[in-house]
């Protein structure tokens, strides 16, 4: 026992030493590299924290722990337990953190690191936008207070082709009355998803995976599920009217926020669908006019 504990101490006692020695002899590139690694450390926390993948990863960590206790007291039994365990474990992680994993590159390749990140949303025409979401605001509330139940997915930069297929292509304008006739009940198309696309309505009728979080309220029914499960696998923002009780609900990365109304709706989708950049440098030019305007009449 004493012998495993000084070899223990010995162990402590030489990491500190490297820690020290490591301090004293940075330069510039390693505190660069120190900086890039810990961001990404932080990153991959923040996501862990958002997912299933942290009782997961808490489930690994009872593991280490148990394998460096079996390690300081010399369990041959369990030493050779986790060893054997240990030498799948990457392909366990693989398969078991796919979604996750999925998920993650997904983020990284829609960061916006580059002009090359620019998405579909910078190209369009943030009067289309507009017009598409004051056309389906108008048209969720009526079917919100009809108790009509409908879902909406609102493609970002993450293509959803795949999705599309499954119902049928419109690729039409956007109006109330196409809304509402698309989810109006005993019509072919009003149990799938529609999907819109650059201010289209671009197809309907089309089958969202559902989440497999166990954890949500009970309340929620299929069609919340499916908006979520959507959310999850995509940037994309969902939006839910539950055919029970008529409440509005918008699901964005994984998570669903519900009680819309009018104009918190409107508000939330022009949030997250606008360029904001193009926004703000419009907004900045009106008020300059309207400054402009303003400083001639005084003059007068």
């Amino acid at each position: 026992m004493k012998e495993a504990w000084s070899a223990f101490f010995d162990s402590v006692y030489s990491i500190f030493n490297q820690i020290l020695f490591a301090i004293t002899s940075l330069g510039i590139l390693d505190i660069l590299d120190i900086i890039i690694v810990a961001f990404i450390v932080y990153k991959a926390i923040e996501f862990l924290r958002e997912s299933r993948a942290a009782l997961l990863l808490k489930g690994i960590l009872i593991l280490l722990v148990v394998s460096a206790v079996a390690n300081l007291f010399d369990l041959v039994s369990m030493k050779w337990l986790l060893d054997k365990l240990f030498d799948y474990a990457l392909i366990a992680v693989v398969v078991i953190f796919q979604p996750e994993l999925r998920r993650a590159l997904e983020k990284v390749g829609r960061s916006n690191l580059s002009t090359l990140t620019k998405g579909q949303l910078s190209a369009n025409s943030d009067e289309n936008i507009k017009a598409c979401v004051d056309a389906i605001c108008k048209s969720v509330v009526t079917m919100s207070d009809k108790r009509i139940g409908a879902l909406i997915v609102f493609e970002r930069k993450t293509m959803l082709g795949d999705i599309a297929n499954t119902g049928t292509i419109l690729n039409c304008e956007t109006s109330y009355e196409m809304v509402g006739n698309i989810f109006f009940p005993k019509s072919p198309l009003h149990d799938g998803a529609l999907i819109v696309r650059d201010g289209r309505l671009y197809a309907a009728g089309c089958i969202l995976p559902l989440t497999s979080n166990n954890n949500l309220n009970s309340q929620l029914g299929t069609r919340h599920r499916a908006a979520i499960g959507m959310s999850e696998n995509s940037d994309a923002v969902v939006l839910v009217v539950s055919e029970e009780t008529g409440t509005i609900s918008i699901a964005m990365n994984g998570t669903i926020k519900r009680d819309y109304n009018s104009v918190t709706l409107k508000e939330e989708l022009f949030n997250q669908l606008l360029d904001q950049e193009n926004v703000k440098s419009k907004t900045s030019v009106v008020e300059m006019l309207e400054k402009t305007v303003k400083n001639i009449f005084k003059k007068k």
